[in-house]
């Protein structure tokens, strides 16, 4: 037992690398959330402060004297209903492509996998012209529907479904449980690792999709907290406290919603690595 407690030279070597990768990962986010607890002389200084010495919440202020709060609700309301149907969906047709025989099913899934390889550029004007057709551009639905068929998701999902044994599903049709109580009492509880792997991706997919979103988005009051900044940005470009008390108000939300599902993600990840 004391042996596996051992400090090693290669487990040294492993602490030591891992706490510089953190720490270099982490530092930029420290840097942002300091500095929007800064004024401007401060963060404008030569010489830079590495902690806030008097700190303040003008920044804050400032930002939510603008439409700050309406972006960020706009942007958690986006990723949140793009998480939730692209989970829903994902995971019924990731089961049905899996333990389900249909004609064209192998089609299907072919298709799916060839759309996983096109970047959403190569689509972006039919899904322009599909969202102005039905009366959604420049409305928060128009960056919300898009990412709903997500062909990775079902992929991922169908992956997990391979995994339930057909036997499980036979006894509950035996038993007369229907498609909805089948998949809600015994599909879903297994496939749930890969489902909360699949809401941490959407979201943060959903969140960070700033290009669907410039061009999807025009009007100031549904622009979200990425393009919100981007205009503070060109608006105010010196004005760095504003702009790290934005980048630190939309970084939170990512960090609580990983943090939520950060077991999920893990379990997830392992047992998609390995199937059987």
């Amino acid at each position: 037992m004391e042996s596996a407690k051992k400090w090693t030279p290669y487990k040294i070597i492993t602490v030591i690398a891992l706490a510089v990768m953190a720490f270099l990962f982490l530092f930029p986010l420290y840097w942002i959330v300091t500095g929007s607890l800064k004024d401007a002389a401060t963060i404008n200084s030569a010489t830079p402060q590495w902690f806030p010495l008097a700190p303040t919440l003008d920044n804050y202020v400032r930002l939510f004297s603008k439409p700050a709060l309406k972006w960020l609700f706009n942007t958690v309301f986006m990723a949140v209903a793009a998480m939730v149907l692209t989970c829903l969906t994902a995971s019924l047709a990731g089961y049905a492509l899996a333990k389900k025989r249909f004609t064209g099913r192998e089609l299907l899934f072919s298709l799916m996998v060839c759309a996983m390889a096109l970047p959403k550029q190569v689509i972006l004007i039919p899904l322009l012209k599909e969202m102005a057709f039905f009366g959604l551009h420049d409305t928060i639905w128009a960056v919300i529907l898009p990412t709903v068929g997500w062909p990775f998701g079902v992929f991922l999902m169908k992956q997990f479904a391979e995994n339930i044994p057909t036997e499980m599903l036979e006894a509950a049709r035996i038993d007369g449980a229907g498609e909805v109580l089948t998949f809600t009492k015994i599909v879903f509880p297994m496939i749930k690792p890969g489902v909360g792997a699949l809401a941490i991706f959407t979201f943060i997919n959903s969140w960070n999709d700033y290009f669907l979103q410039l061009i999807m988005l025009n009007s100031s009051t549904n622009l979200t907290i990425s393009l919100g900044i981007a205009k503070m940005q060109a608006e105010m470009a010196t004005d760095f406290g504003l702009i790290m008390a934005g980048a630190a108000l939309a970084a939170v939300p990512i960090i609580v919603v990983f943090l939520m599902f950060q077991s999920y993600f893990t379990q997830g990840i392992t047992m998609g690595a390995v199937k059987g």
